[in-house]
């Protein structure tokens, strides 16, 4: 079996498969055939870098990033996180390394319990963990809140209280409480207005470069991932089929779906717009199920 690369690589991922059983019957269930959600996956992720994961809703991307965290346990594959192999971690080896990677979720709205304080929201990775004393913890919460945009006196207010983008400042500072290495950021600004956009991608760029944080950015919305990635990774069907630097994606796409993605983006021209050549693609969608 081949290691990962020591040399700055902090993520690694190796042959991952997230496969999922197509049962029939309703009293004697019988395994018909696989949903071949993830199917092979192939790559790195340097320390300090973003690696944009895009394509269309259903291609797989979420469930990679949560097979990744082992929040979804992968079919076959290694994912390895520096030099620990996260897929053959159980029990408290596993919750122990969980301190490293964080996850911030697509929907700002169901992702925070609307019954717990936003101290108590963002503290309690602190106290599962049982890291500092409750002032420690307090100081801990109302520093987190500063670094992402937000007064300290909203820490006894509810989620009800804030508005998406405030919502999703939120999420990010429950994601660094512990102060992770590695986040998975889950289409993290698609719930959000387009006002609020820039703002949330501009403040995770300012916290990677504060704290060193990598990031592997999951989204549809391609004009997003180039702002904020410094490698893109194209995903059709639980397969990628092209990986580049950012530059070279956009400037020459070589894959014919890359392609139709980068001319489905609007440009912010009506004149340029109303006389550029849509790529549309032909035929039927292909099913996960039975793939091409």
């Amino acid at each position: 079996m081949q290691t990962p690369n020591p040399n700055n690589t902090l993520l690694s991922i190796q042959d991952l498969k997230v496969y999922f059983p197509i049962l029939r019957g309703i009293v004697l269930q019988r395994q018909v055939g696989w949903i071949k959600a993830v199917d092979g996956l192939n790559f790195e992720i340097h320390r300090g870098a973003t690696l944009g994961l895009v394509g269309e809703s259903g291609c797989g991307k979420s469930t990679t990033g949560r097979a990744i965290l082992q929040l979804q346990p992968p079919t076959n594959g290694q994912v390895y996180l520096e030099d620990a192999e996260l897929t053959g971690l159980t029990g408290e080896p596993l919750r122990q390394m969980r301190r490293r990677m964080q996850m911030i979720f697509q929907d700002p709205y169901a992702s925070l319990n609307p019954r717990m304080t936003i101290g108590n929201i963002i503290s309690e990775p602190l106290e599962v963990f049982g890291i500092g004393t409750a002032i420690d913890r307090e100081a801990r919460v109302q520093d987190l809140l500063h670094q992402v945009g937000l007064s300290s006196e909203f820490r006894d207010r509810y989620p009800h209280e804030f508005s998406g983008g405030q919502r999703q400042r939120i999420v990010i500072a429950r994601a660094l409480a512990l102060n992770p290495d590695f986040v998975v950021c889950d289409e993290p600004v698609s719930a959000l207005d387009v006002s609020i956009q820039a703002q949330i991608v501009n403040l995770m760029q300012d916290l990677q470069a504060k704290l060193g944080l990598t990031y592997l950015f999951i989204a549809h919305d391609l004009s997003v991932v180039r702002h904020i990635s410094d490698r893109i990774a194209v995903m059709y069907l639980g397969r990628i089929v092209e990986l580049a630097d950012s530059i070279s994606l956009y400037e020459n796409p070589l894959h014919p779906y890359t392609q139709v993605l980068l001319s489905a983006i609007p440009i912010p021209d009506p004149d340029v717009e109303a006389v550029r050549e849509r790529v549309v693609l032909q035929g039927d969608i292909a099913s996960p199920i039975n793939l091409p």
